[in-house]
């Protein structure tokens, strides 16, 4: 078994073989349901895959995982993925209200074996999680997904963001409400993207 693209770290075999059963799983499910978009699933590994998996080094440690709008998986399953051989206490929750969308990720959580869950609701609604981690992909502005951080984190917790090529724009509008500490990190499937960690998110 071989993957397609590059990792941007080594990969274990065992992981490699989950990382192909979900690979597998978003191109059975994504014609039904729109996991992907049609012009990405040629690129689906470096696209998708392997841009979700350059986040799991940034945060070694922290047991709750939390994903909102998780959508079809990214960053959240790759996160269990990994989680499963490298850091086995980590529980990866994740937050989705689409119901179908939830039953894909409910079944690859099934069938790849991950120590992770599903709460099919809206990310307003659930209750406070006090993640050590929480994480978003192509969700809303930062703005936004900082009140989301802000009620689902721990006081020392770290968010992770995935951004675009505005994601600068959008860091110092967020900075008329917010404040918070910022790391960007050059994103490995676009130079002009970035990946946000950021921390100490309070109102201001």
């Amino acid at each position: 078994m071989s993957v397609i693209g590059t990792p941007p770290f080594d990969v274990s075999r065992e992981t490699s073989d989950r990382l192909q059963g979900f690979h597998d799983l978003v191109l059975k499910w994504t014609p039904k349901i729109n996991l992907i978009s049609k012009s990405s699933i040629p690129f689906l590994w470096d696209r998708h895959i392997w841009d979700s998996a350059q986040v799991v080094p940034m945060v070694p440690a922290g047991d709750t995982w939390v994903d909102i709008g998780s959508g079809g998986g990214f960053p959240a399953v790759v996160v269990a993925i990994f989680a499963r051989e490298t850091h086995p206490a980590r529980q990866v929750r994740m937050i989705e209200s689409d119901q179908r969308k939830s039953a894909f990720l409910r079944t690859a959580i099934r069938e790849l074996d991950l120590n992770a869950s599903v709460n099919v609701a809206r990310i307003e609604a659930v209750e406070p999680q006090q993640a050590d981690v929480v994480s978003a992909r192509a969700l809303a502005d930062l703005s936004q997904l900082l009140g989301y951080a802000e009620r689902h984190l721990k006081p020392q917790g770290t968010a992770l963001f995935f951004k675009g090529e505005t994601w600068q724009k959008e860091v110092e509008a967020a900075q008329e409400s917010w404040s918070f500490s910022l790391v960007s990190h050059t994103s490995i499937s676009n130079p002009a993207a970035a990946v946000l960690e950021i921390k100490e998110i309070k109102r201001v």
